[in-house]
């Protein structure tokens, strides 16, 4: 399993935030994950971050910056939500943040309702993937 430990770790936390703050939070909760354990995160509200690091090139121009919500430890893209389920949409969103990084693992933390759902997206290895990401992995 890719990055199984950080995954594990960044879990417990949305769990443990989600407990203590209840349901319908996103931002708050993940916001707990700053003094975990020492991890680098970055994210917008971060004084790490960067959003000139992560450049969608398209034909080998520039064509914007990708701005997502977490990068935990410079291997995991987190994205917490509040959404009744996880759909296609998202799931999309997520691998195309992992092609344009090269990072090859996302989470998607849905903080609607307790228990916390997640659900780990990676990287396509192979062109034809692109349509059925693994979402067991």
């Amino acid at each position: 399993m890719i990055h199984k430990e950080l995954s594990g770790k960044i879990i417990g936390a949305a769990m443990d935030a989600l407990n203590e703050l209840r349901p319908g939070l996103d931002d708050p909760a993940v916001a707990g994950l700053r003094t975990r354990n020492g991890h680098r995160i970055k994210a917008p509200w971060s004084q790490s971050f960067d959003p000139e690091s992560i450049s969608c090139f398209y034909c080998g121009e520039l064509i914007g910056n990708l701005v997502s919500d977490l990068i935990v430890d410079d291997a995991v893209i987190v994205d917490p939500k509040v959404v009744a389920c996880f759909t296609d949409t998202h799931v999309a969103q997520m691998v195309g943040y992992l092609n344009i990084t090269g990072l090859d693992l996302a989470l998607l933390l849905n903080f609607k309702n307790a228990p916390l759902e997640w659900k780990r997206v990676l990287r396509p290895r192979e062109p034809g993937e692109h349509d059925k990401p693994d979402l067991h992995a």
